[in-house]
């Protein structure tokens, strides 16, 4: 085989090519078995004047043989070199015979009435829907998700899709009114009591913080107390505010019905409108907001934003325990059963695929011939040949041994009748 070549070369070629062999053999035999006889008829014939027909029939047997292999030759390379007119007749007009292939694929076969004649009956969407519906099959499919994920990110550049994630997630941020945001948020609180629970997770956290901090208190106020003011005095004192405050917070912390409590509420539903209606809160928490989002650390989280998410869905896409895996399973066995069951979303995946896959032959049928044409035309001539006969010269080789057999009958016959006549 020439340098070049093998692009043109399938599995399987060695095997065409020995019965390829094989027949050109046994048609070669078969002329050269017909020159034979007429030879040693044509010799043997003026004593004995019954070989007469042999010789006819051998004789017209060698012309078909002939004939015949010189038109089956003819179609590949020039017999025996000899420059004849119009012989090799794929390699002087392959480029015609590309586009002329070419043609005939996007006329014959890329039309969306051909694909619509062929897909209508098909039932792709039923098939495919019990397909998915066994569990084993949609694992097979969620199994792929990895390699899917993996391609598509592979693809893409990492510095523009986090440039655009980034963006895209400041931009909302940055768009969405933060003080009336919060404002809802407290009324969401209020409206189911979540305050006073906060309130009392305070108080309790105020109790906590006195108790620890007790010694520390005793001796600030030591340091405050004047010089002259005896310990024994600042311990009472110390003990009275001590024992008032504790209490204080208790009653407030076990009273639901206290006035502090009641204050308390009214104040929250009060700042939690002001949140909404007021502009000079809203423009300090759009302040805020931009300040927060500005800061560094915001500033390197979001940087790295895309390549979490990337490693997250990487990581869960290949482990066939994750969540996301086990929800894809589940949701591809769902779709399969619909598909399997429901008529009408049938009916309605059928027309898609038929009229898409029409579309889409419409539109490159052109694409296809020239791409078909062009292939051809950088074929090399003589490998071009080469590898037509390969696929066809076997039953090529048909015509040679039924030439040799039809001539050999004609002249036969042939023979006989002119014997009979004259």
């Amino acid at each position: 085989m020439r340098a070049g070549a093998g692009e043109l070369y399938n599995p399987g070629d060695e095997e065409r090519q020995r019965d390829l062999r094989r027949m050109k053999a046994l048609a070669t035999g078969l002329l050269a078995l017909a020159a034979a006889v007429f030879l040693a008829s044509r010799a043997l014939e003026p004593d004995h004047p019954w070989l007469g027909y042999v010789r006819a029939t051998a004789e017209a047997a060698m012309v078909g043989a002939l004939a015949d292999w010189f038109a089956v030759t003819a179609l590949f390379r020039r017999p025996l070199g000899l420059p004849i007119p119009h012989t090799a007749i794929i390699q002087t007009r392959k480029d015609q015979i590309g586009v002329s292939l070419g043609g005939f694929v996007r006329d014959n076969f890329l039309t969306a009435a051909v694909i619509a004649e062929r897909l209508e009956h098909a039932e792709l969407a039923r098939r495919v829907g019990r397909w998915l519906a066994q569990p084993a099959n949609a694992a097979t499919v969620s199994a792929q998700s990895a390699a899917v994920v993996r391609g598509v990110t592979e693809v893409l550049e990492d510095d523009l899709v986090q440039g655009g994630i980034e963006q895209v997630a400041l931009t909302r941020i940055r768009s969405v009114p933060v003080s009336p945001l919060v404002g809802r948020v407290i009324d969401a609180a209020v409206e189911g009591d979540h305050h006073q629970g906060l309130l009392d997770g305070v108080l309790g956290g105020l109790a906590t913080f006195l108790d620890e901090n007790r010694p520390a208190f005793r001796e600030r106020l030591n340091q405050e107390s004047p010089w002259w003011v005896p310990d024994s005095i600042d311990d009472v004192v110390f003990d009275r505010i001590y024992t008032a405050t504790k209490s204080f917070l208790s009653d407030l912390r076990d009273d639901p019905g206290h006035q502090l409590r009641a204050d308390f509420d009214v104040r929250v539903r009060r700042f939690a409108e002001d949140l909404k209606t007021s502009p000079e809160l809203r423009l300090r928490g759009e302040q805020l907001r931009d300040e927060v989002l500005d800061h560094p650390e915001v500033r390197a989280w979001s940087a790295t934003l895309w390549s979490r998410i990337k490693t997250s869905l990487l990581e869960a896409a290949e482990d066939p325990d994750s969540e996301l895996r086990a929800r894809l399973d589940e949701a591809l066995v769902s779709a399969g059963r619909s598909l399997q069951s429901d008529p009408d979303l049938q009916s309605r995946i059928d027309r898609w695929i038929v009229e898409a896959t029409g579309y889409v032959a419409e539109q490159f049928r052109g694409e296809v011939a020239d791409l078909i044409a062009t292939t051809v035309q950088r074929w090399d001539t003589a490998e071009t040949a080469e590898r037509m006969e390969l696929q066809v010269g076997r039953d090529l080789q048909f015509i040679r041994i039924n030439g040799t057999v039809v001539g050999g009958l004609a002249g036969l016959a042939i023979y006989t009748v002119s014997q009979l006549l004259f």
